[in-house]
């Protein structure tokens, strides 16, 4: 860890087997501002996140002893760190792989390091962002039997606690925020990860994200009634009714 770093700095843990990636983020992480953990494996990231409650993990898809892929299912089930998937493997699959396991970001390598760190930037913002709403009246978006606590980042269905992880509850509050108009792929991505798309696999990003959105939210995912494709542009989500009471915890 790097020496003589402020309290108060957000601290992002580093999970990659190259060596060389990890001492340069060791270096530049600093100088961007942030606190910098590091680490070659698995197994260690996993304690290092339950010991150091980092802010973000940015996570090596190629580890030597478990994968990369796992150690993010195995977060994702007991955390909402937001977690950036770093891989040398580009194939759209690959990326897949990585949001469905519970990736909030994927990128490729050889990678910029200004890019990772813009990619940082945003969503640590947007988790502070979310933050500050939690002292504001808490309101209820319902929908049928889905209810959506915009404040608290809780969704219930038939009064049962639905978990979602940071991403999929910001794409789903972005979508019903705007219920009834379709949002274009290009939007969302924009939106949830601040860039626009550069390529046709940036926007198949966000299906993936989509279909397990409705895997957790819908009665039938694949014949869904609160979120609806609009074929060759995006998504529109059913409208809903506002209430202004909180939901219990």
């Amino acid at each position: 860890m790097s020496k003589n770093l402020k309290k108060g700095k957000e601290t992002i843990l580093v999970v990659d087997s190259d060596r060389a990636v990890c001492q340069m983020l060791e270096i530049r992480l600093p100088m961007a501002g942030y606190r910098a953990i590091v680490t070659h494996e698995g197994r260690t990231a996993l304690e290092l996140v339950e010991q150091k409650t980092p802010d973000l993990v940015v996570l090596d898809a190629v580890l030597p002893d478990i994968s990369g892929y796992e150690v993010c299912r195995q977060l994702r089930e007991r955390y909402r760190v937001p977690i950036v998937i770093l891989s040398a493997l580009s194939e759209i699959k690959e990326r897949i792989l990585g949001l469905e396991a519970g990736a909030d970001d994927y990128i490729t390598k050889p990678f910029s390091p200004r890019e990772l760190e813009a990619r940082i930037a945003t969503i640590l913002r947007r988790t502070k962002d979310s933050s500050a709403l939690s002292s504001t009246p808490p309101g209820t978006m319902r929908v049928g039997q889905l209810q959506i606590d915009t404040n608290r980042q809780q969704v219930y269905k038939n009064e049962r606690r639905i978990w979602l992880t940071y991403t999929e509850f910001k794409l789903l509050e972005l979508l019903f925020e705007q219920a009834g108009e379709a949002v274009s792929r290009a939007e969302i991505l924009e939106q949830l990860w601040g860039y626009a798309p550069s390529r046709q696999s940036d926007l198949r990003v966000i299906d993936v994200y989509v279909a397990r959105l409705r895997a957790k939210i819908e009665d039938d995912p694949k014949n869904p009634e609160l979120i609806i494709t609009i074929r060759g542009f995006g998504y529109v989500a059913q409208r809903y009714t506002k209430v202004q009471e909180a939901m219990g915890a």
